[in-house]
């Protein structure tokens, strides 16, 4: 059984099986846990969703600093539609499930050991990451040269705009990734599809084309694969050399291994790795993969350059976003979802779970930029700050002058 079919029916028998008595307790217990973190003046009453709320504390007791309206900046991808292939499924969060996320739309994809996502493009430049398994990548460039690679799980690859390219699951048990878009507006059930192109182009013209008779095209799928069942690939130096052939490889790689990039920072909170057109020269978007221990803080600060899109890949977090005007608002994340903050906006993002919060920052920019809080007061004239916040000039001198990025509890 595919795993995320199983993982529905669980959670979904799991909730029905919930009786009204267990629904009370949770209740109770959620609103204990919220009063007990937040203490709010009053108790909240009417109608509630305990599931939810559970998972949601900082929405459903926000802290006293949120204010005002701030446009919702999350969205789960298990709230998103699956769409289910012979070979796997895959399911995404653009700006029509997320509307504030105009500039980056998200893509969940799960193939199994021989599922193809098949030979296709698009007009959007595509970033990933392997989040589990083993995937064998192919491309071609604008000069005819190839590319076919094995990736596992952490490796990265980016294909250009235009490019058309495939994703094949390999063994024992397929994979699992994340795409990433250069447009909000991105919609992976749509397409150039190999199959659809060709369904939808006459017999006599492909004959012209390819100098065959129009015959050889009559087994052609009436209907677009997308995500299709077959054999495994072939041994991969034979297809590197055969896909090769005439025209050599592309001067530089789709792939990025990431195992092997040094931590761009470590602290006793974390670390960071940043990847950018500086270390992966054919990508024009910008990346940095955040892992914060228990109790870590992604420190305050804002991205002058471009929005951020952020995916959580394990853990569990909060955030809060200042948007301006004395308005803010607290939200939380785990595993499966997607953050949204628009460019030059602060926030934060802290570790409130017992393991390791790990996510995902993403922009659409050549090249990675922040500035933080701390590193604004540290290189600002010391009296000029204490004059603003009252903090005390022996709280502000000690203020690290070189960004910490992450920090610990």
């Amino acid at each position: 059984m595919d795993e995320l079919t199983q993982n529905q029916r669980l959670s979904r028998r799991g909730i029905l099986q919930v009786g009204s008595a267990a629904l009370t307790t949770a209740a109770t217990l959620t609103v204990a846990a919220a009063q007990d973190h937040h203490s709010p003046a009053t108790t909240k009453t009417g109608p509630q969703n305990p599931i939810l709320e559970a998972q949601n504390p900082d929405s459903a007791h926000s802290p006293e600093t949120d204010n005002g309206t701030v446009s919702p900046f999350k969205y789960s991808f298990a709230l998103a539609r699956t769409r289910f292939g012979s070979g796997g499924w895959t399911r995404q969060v653009t700006a029509r499930e997320l509307p504030i996320s105009k500039t980056i739309a998200g893509v969940e994809m799960r193939l199994n050991a021989g599922g193809v996502r098949e030979l296709h493009w698009h007009v959007e430049a595509e970033w990933a990451i392997m989040l589990y398994g083993h995937a064998r990548i192919t491309a071609v460039d604008q000069a005819g040269k190839s590319f076919v690679s094995d990736v596992g799980e952490g490796d990265l690859w980016l294909f250009p705009k235009g490019i058309p390219h495939s994703i094949q699951g390999l063994g024992p048990d397929g994979c699992r990734f994340l795409l990433v878009f250069d447009d909000g507006n991105f919609n992976e059930f749509e397409t150039f599809l190999i199959t659809d192109w060709l369904t939808h182009t006459p017999k006599e013209v492909l004959a012209k084309n390819f100098n065959v008779l129009p015959a050889t095209f009559d087994q052609v799928p009436k209907k677009e694969l997308f995500i299709f069942q077959t054999d495994l690939p072939g041994d991969l130096t034979a297809e590197q050399t055969q896909a090769s052939r005439g025209t050599g490889v592309v001067p530089q790689r789709y792939d990025f291994r990431t195992s092997q990039l040094k931590p761009t920072k470590v602290t006793a909170g974390g670390e960071v790795k940043i990847i950018d057109s500086k270390n992966f020269p054919v990508s024009p978007i910008a990346a940095a993969i955040v892992r914060l221990k228990p109790g870590g803080l992604r420190e305050l600060h804002w991205h002058p350059n471009a929005d951020e899109w952020q995916y959580f890949i394990s853990g569990k977090g909060r955030m809060t976003v200042f948007a301006a005007g004395t308005h803010a608002r607290t939200m939380d994340f785990q595993e499966g979802d997607v953050g949204y903050v628009l460019q030059s906006t602060p926030h934060y993002v802290e570790n409130l779970g017992e393991t390791d919060l790990v996510f995902l920052e993403m922009f659409k920019a050549d090249h990675y930029e922040d500035i933080s809080l701390a590193e604004w007061m540290a290189h600002t004239p010391h009296q000029l700050v204490d004059q603003h916040l009252h903090v005390g000039r022996e709280m502000i001198e000690k203020i690290p002058t070189e960004e910490m990025v992450i920090t610990s509890s």
